[in-house]
């Protein structure tokens, strides 16, 4: 019994670290100056995101692109009145934060 209380431990502080370790690269990425994990910032909050897109196969690398690229003039906006900018972190860190969005609740 005790070794399945300290493998829970284990497992659970994994998935703590992980999280935490994305937010951390949401942070690094620039993704945190105009979103906010529950609420509302310049962007939509990223649990709406997931809220929209969670259950849409290929919604990652789709949205990935999308962020890569930014909202090109002329295109009609999604979250609001303001486009977002490319993004300069690399395609597999935008896929990282977005996995760590799609996974929220």
């Amino acid at each position: 019994m005790r070794k399945i209380a300290i493998a829970s431990m284990i497992v659970a502080t994994l998935f703590t670290h992980a999280a935490a370790a994305d937010q951390t690269l949401a942070m690094r990425s620039g993704c945190m100056g105009c979103h906010k994990a529950d609420a509302k910032l310049v962007g939509p909050a990223f649990k709406d995101v997931a809220a929209k897109y969670g259950g849409e196969a290929g919604a990652v690398d789709r949205l990935a692109a999308k962020v890569k690229a930014g909202s090109t003039p002329g295109e009609a906006l999604i979250w609001g009145t303001t486009a977002m900018p490319p993004s300069q972190a690399s395609l597999d860190d935008i896929k990282g934060v977005l996995n760590w969005v799609m996974g929220m609740k």
